[in-house]
């Protein structure tokens, strides 16, 4: 008996240096996938910023790139620029032909348009695979695929790496380590490209048909220094373990486990991550893993990436979906890099996916920050980039450090201070239906059918609050600007309506109750007092007072102004069939365009 005891306190004792040694989640907040953004308070101050919105009917429109599967992007921060590479295919994830895409920014928010880096690879005819009878025709092409997009080498040099992988049908894995193999050029600073080299083949190629030359046939010698620098840097060459042959001495950890990504803790160990939250940690900067990778406890994410980083403050942070599918996007912060302790909203949107195809999942997803040594931005901000639907792509900043709530009253005026303003607020900006300081006006437009521009102001959390705000439509015979009070769950408890009929309406219940008309061009200050008690708001439009309405809906706090313009959407949710195979209507074109500016909101607790 006496022996058993002391094997259960050794085994106690060792669990509890694992749980000390091993990344976990030890909040009490978790999301609700019946809404998209999984009922989650806001990181407040984060924006959102469409980069790259696809279209195939008018290619013109997307940079001249016509492909509408497009995913897995990368980001660095090099020569005073942001870099964000990504994958393209013409329709569906691992259905040729594919190819590597770049854009670039000098301040994250206005972006290039896409210039090829790997364009499509012909496979040589009769390529096969190990155990498969099928051969590669005259007209297959390969599948870019790539968990590694950029590497700065000490030199200088910021290369941009990419994988050719074959995907024999629809259902193959370009990823199985028997591809072709993988591609490296380098960003010169007046934004060229170097020539593209093979740095490293798959056993499974014939080294002898590859229609580049392998790297060290460069008479850049810096170039090659870069190459080998790459290559000798075990965390480097962890990412590339899903496309590398699976005893590629070069990998230091074989199990093909995906999405690698990295930090380094104060103490020099390293926190490896994987998809489905596996994670580790290693002493030795990542030549050995003290335990085999496993689900991080209290981590929720499913077949997804997971990013984490050291920000800024000296903190930490993951970005992840945290359900079963992909949305929401959320992140967690830590003080020690181990220990995660809230879960705050990233991106709650789940625009329309317009084009269908093999593998392309709702929402945001597929994360990546910059990986350290790729560059750190001015600011004390956190980037991060994803792709929503698989089909556009998108960049995120997150200001640090990291906050949920607001302390004191809102005075925002843009015609005075716009740029303070503008940065408190948090946005939703797609393309075509952008959210943007324009003159004296925090100004949504919205041409895009399919999407909304949306502004959320995190204000103090009350039971009863005074809001004031000054709103200008453009137009009063076409588009819609919803204006919602909610709570910090982003429950809505009212909803006023700018509509195209131009009238201002109120959600009461089931309808829309007409409150008064509007005009185009005219500036409308309109004064809210909430009282959650009392489940009502007293209205006041241009000093007229409009009555005492009701909440539609009963919340327990007030902590956020939204203006949206577009409907609240519920779809696609958990029940939604897994794969869409159409595409929606009239999918690359617009609608005339609708815009509403904001010039001030002051926000009071009463309470």
């Amino acid at each position: 008996m006496k022996s058993k005891i002391i094997a259960l306190l050794m085994f106690g004792a060792a669990s509890t240096a694992m749980a000390q040694d091993t990344v976990k989640y030890v909040g009490e907040t978790l999301s609700n996938v019946d809404y998209h953004h999984g009922q989650l308070t806001p990181a407040v101050g984060t924006h959102n910023i469409q980069v790259f919105r696809a279209n195939r009917e008018f290619p013109a429109l997307a940079g001249g790139h016509g492909f509408t599967y497009n995913h897995q992007p990368f980001l660095a921060y090099w020569n005073k620029t942001y870099y964000l590479q990504f994958l393209s295919n013409p329709i569906g994830e691992h259905i040729a032909e594919g190819k590597t895409l770049l854009q670039t920014s000098k301040d994250g928010y206005t972006w290039s348009h896409p210039q090829e880096l790997f364009p499509p690879y012909l496979v040589p005819e009769g390529f096969t695979k190990p155990e498969r009878t099928d051969k590669a025709g005259k007209n297959l092409y390969a599948i870019m695929h790539q968990r590694m997009g950029f590497y700065t080498a000490k030199n200088g040099k910021l290369l941009t790496i990419g994988y050719y992988g074959v995907a024999l049908d629809a259902k193959d894995d370009p990823n199985d380590g028997n591809g072709i193999g993988r591609v490296v050029r380098e960003i010169n600073k007046d934004g060229s490209f170097g020539p593209i080299y093979f740095i490293r083949f798959n056993s499974s190629f014939n080294q002898k048909l590859a229609q580049y030359p392998f790297y060290s046939k460069s008479k850049d010698k810096a170039f090659v220094a870069a190459c080998k620098e790459l290559m000798e840097n075990p965390l480097m060459m962890q990412q590339w373990v899903e496309e590398a042959d699976r005893n590629d001495p070069l990998v230091p950890y074989h199990r093909p486990i995906k999405a690698f990504a990295y930090y380094h803790l104060q103490d020099g160990r390293v926190v490896g991550l994987w998809k489905h939250a596996l994670t580790s940690v290693s002493k030795d900067n990542g030549k050995t893993w003290d335990y085999t990778p496993s689900r991080a406890p209290g981590f929720v994410n499913s077949n997804a990436k997971i990013w984490g980083q050291k920000t800024s403050d000296n903190k930490y942070a993951t970005v992840y979906n945290p359900s079963e599918f992909r949305w929401p996007l959320a992140i967690s912060t830590s003080a020690d890099g181990l220990r995660y302790t809230d879960l705050l909203l990233v991106n709650g949107e789940i625009s329309t996916m317009r084009y269908g195809g093999n593998y392309k999942s709702y929402g945001p997803q597929y994360v990546r920050g910059i990986q350290e040594g790729n560059g750190t931005p001015p600011g004390s901000d956190m980037w991060i980039s994803y792709s929503m639907n698989k089909e556009d792509m998108w960049v995120a900043k997150v200001p640090v450090p990291v906050v949920s709530s607001v302390e004191e009253n809102v005075k925002d005026d843009f015609a005075t201070n716009a740029a303070e303003a503008y940065r408190r607020w948090n946005i939703y900006s797609p393309l075509w239906a952008s959210a943007k300081v324009e003159g004296k006006e925090l100004l949504l437009r919205d041409k895009d059918p399919f999407d909304y521009a949306k502004v959320d102001r995190v204000i103090q959390s009350a039971k009863k609050t005074k809001i004031t705000f000054t709103v200008s439509p453009k137009q009063a015979d076409h588009g819609l600007l919803e204006i919602e009070l909610t709570d910090d769950r982003g429950q809505a408890a009212c909803r006023l309506i700018f509509d195209k009929d131009g009238q201002i309406k109120n959600k009461a219940g089931y309808r829309n109750a007409g409150v008064q008309s509007y005009k185009a061009g005219e500036q409308y200050h309109i004064t809210l007092i909430a009282d959650v008690s009392t489940r009502s708001f007293q209205l006041a439009i241009n000093g007229q007072d409009k009555g005492t309405k009701l909440f539609f809906q009963p919340v327990a706090n007030i902590s956020k102004v939204s203006f949206r313009t577009g409907e609240v959407r519920r779809y696609p949710n958990a029940d939604t069939p897994t794969d869409q195979d159409y595409d929606v209507k009239d999918a690359g074109t617009s609608i005339t365009e609708a815009a509403y500016g904001i010039s001030s909101l002051q926000a009071e607790k009463l309470n």
